[in-house]
């Protein structure tokens, strides 16, 4: 059966980027009421106003904050009185090798991406258990199942969220709440752009990127169909876990990968060139200024 966005309350945490702000254009587009939760607010108001139908609003807040998660639900809860679908979709990486990061950017990464979507979800239950069919999804990443030696501690991060969220899965579905994860592979974000022009991680340009309604689909699939977890890309996650099963083999077998990795970035960075996204910098690229 298709899910029902009528009327439904649905708060996207990262809701002003590029999957987030999909999400909720999808979602309100159903007829769901959307609260665009964003660290930057007047983004968030923007994406809110623009959305279609009535009955949305956007929020500023920091969700390494609690005192700032507790106030949005409280605020929710006076704007709706129920919160219906929680999407955990913030996420932050870094180009930065892991012997030249500083301690507390490794902290900060680990807080946003793992601790905060926990914290988030539990401030959330007693709002979802007003609803009649309460829903809680989180964005974790094809990186919470295959290592990536460029960015260990977004892998760390996303390992830990998808293990809590399968866990919590478990546990929450016991009592009346519905809980999974979606795990996309690359995605066409500022995020990534970000990431290409800075020299990150080649495995993720394997294949084009997909687009933010590659993971926003995988996120209706399961509301359609309620489930611990879902993939934009079933085939990259078969591959991935696939690999895993012999981990001991990884450094064998990476090599061969990388050098298709390296001509995809160069391809994506071409593209994004092409889209008016990035332009060279003498022998660098860098990305074009949003106006």
């Amino acid at each position: 059966m298709s899910y029902d966005f009528r009327d439904k309350v649905i708060a996207v945490t990262g809701g002003a980027g590029g999957i987030g702000s999909a999400m909720c254009r999808r979602f309100a587009s159903g007829g769901a009421q959307c609260v665009v939760v964003d660290i930057d607010e007047v983004r968030a108001k923007k994406v809110a106003e623009e959305l279609p139908g009535g009955g949305h609003f956007g929020v500023g807040c920091d969700l390494m904050d609690w005192a700032q998660i507790e106030q949005l639900f409280e605020r929710i809860g006076e704007e709706y009185g129920r919160l219906d679908v929680l999407v955990n979709n913030v996420g932050m990486t870094s180009t930065e090798r892991f012997d030249e990061r500083d301690i507390a950017s490794i902290e900060r990464e680990i807080t946003l991406n793992t601790t905060s979507p926990l914290v988030t979800t539990r401030l959330a239950i007693p709002l979802l258990w007003k609803s009649r069919d309460p829903r809680v999804i989180s964005t974790v990443s094809l990186a919470g199942i295959f290592p990536q030696g460029e960015t260990p501690v977004y892998c760390a991060s996303k390992f830990g969220l998808r293990g809590a969220m399968l866990s919590i899965g478990l546990d929450l579905r016991e009592k009346g709440i519905l809980a999974g994860s979606v795990l996309p592979s690359a995605t066409d974000t500022p995020m990534l752009r970000q990431e290409a022009v800075e020299g990150g991680n080649s495995m993720q340009f394997l294949e084009p990127p997909q687009q933010p309604s590659d993971v926003v689909a995988a996120v209706v699939s399961m509301l359609d169909k309620p489930r611990l977890e879902a993939y934009a890309r079933p085939s990259e996650s078969f591959s991935a876990r696939l690999a895993m099963l012999v981990p001991n083999l990884l450094p064998k077998i990476l090599p061969f990968f990388r050098k298709r990795g390296d001509r995809g970035v160069v391809r994506y960075l071409e593209d994004l060139e092409r889209r008016g996204l990035a332009r060279r910098n003498g022998g660098s690229w860098e990305l074009v200024p949003e106006r």
